[in-house]
């Protein structure tokens, strides 16, 4: 019986490939299979773009996904591809919104070439990304077609809403966590639900390995915002502290308004209300900021925030209808999305 078990085991373990050759795998493919087309300049920021890497998350986890029901991934490589493309889409619309100079350390597309060039590509990404789809077999299509939708659509309805929280004064820590939700988790969530669907899960398998995907996204995005103030310019690949200096509801700054008193909140609504500040100033904004959320301890409370919602994701996980083994890389790849310091 022993035996029989270690066997197993062992199956599981050859079957399951480690994050590190996933990785290995996705980077090659896309070194091998660029956007490619006239003009050139509709193109190039495409590959630009995706040249420069990241943390490849979203197509990774449509391979661990997939990769939980069948042993090679070769069969969802495109539509791994396709996540990524369109969520590169989004970031270069987000960049230009946001005036954003760098993304992950380098010029974003509207710096390096300009922001027309930079709406049209995106836009081209957008059109490119449905069209990966078009490999899938007809029999899974129909189900990674709704899920892809409900997402993009989600994706730009949580964009909206963080631009709507720019001018408003009322926003509440939910309404944050909602606009996070669509703005980022969604996708995450979308990207383990239809490499379960393409791997050919039962439906309750992949709405939950969904709900992994969502809670360990709020997880990634609340660290994300930490690391927007306290990371580190170099590791973390964009400017500390642009959140502060675009005004930007987090929830280090919704929270640091509620915890605060008469006089912070006086603080805090001048340090909010001003703009258009050279960088003498904007350096001098972010360190007052981070002063007052240290003094009112708004660190402590999102890291049981991020806490909170990376325990909901492991819990999603462990009801998933498959072998414990074969979650094991699932796992150490949220581990480490919340010890991550970039």
């Amino acid at each position: 019986m022993v035996k029989s078990i270690i066997f197993a085991l062992n199956i599981i373990t050859l079957i399951m490939k480690l994050i590190g050759e996933l990785e290995k795998i996705i980077s090659q493919y896309f070194k091998d299979n660029l956007i490619e087309g006239s003009p050139a300049e509709l193109y190039n920021p495409i590959n630009y773009i995706l040249a420069l890497g990241g943390k490849r998350a979203r197509p990774l986890m449509v391979l661990m996904s997939y990769n939980l029901y069948s042993d090679s991934v070769n069969d969802v490589l495109s539509l791994a591809k396709a996540i990524e493309v369109f969520h590169n889409f989004t970031l270069i619309h987000d960049d230009i919104m946001d005036k954003a100079p760098l993304r992950r350390g380098s010029d974003t597309v509207h710096i390096k070439w300009n922001e027309n060039i930079g709406i049209l590509s995106g836009d081209a990404m957008l059109i490119k990304a449905y069209s990966l789809l078009e490999d899938l077999s007809p029999e899974i299509l129909k189900n990674v077609f709704l899920a892809f939708n409900k997402t993009a659509i989600e994706v730009c309805e949580g964009q909206q809403l963080d631009m709507n929280f720019e001018t408003r004064n009322d926003v509440t820590i939910d309404e944050y966590i909602n606009m996070i939700t669509l703005k980022t988790s969604v996708l995450l969530g979308a990207s383990m639900k239809v490499g379960a669907i393409a791997g050919g899960a039962e439906q309750i398998d992949s709405n939950k390995l969904y709900d992994f995907g969502k809670y360990l996204g709020l997880a990634f995005q609340l660290q994300d915002d930490y690391l927007d103030l306290y990371g580190d310019t170099e590791k973390f690949g964009k400017r500390i502290g642009g959140d502060i200096v675009a005004n930007k509801k987090t929830f280090l700054t919704l929270k640091a308004f509620q915890k605060a008193d008469n006089n912070e909140l006086v603080e805090l609504n001048n340090l909010f209300a001003s703009s258009n500040l050279s960088i003498f100033e904007e350096e001098n904004k972010i360190e007052k900021a981070r002063t007052i959320f240290n003094k009112l301890g708004v660190v402590d409370c999102m890291k049981k925030e991020i806490e909170k919602y990376y325990e909901l994701s492991l819990q999603s996980l462990a009801s998933v209808n498959v072998a414990e083994g074969k979650k094991a890389e699932i796992r150490k790849f949220a581990e480490s999305i919340i010890s991550r310091e970039v």
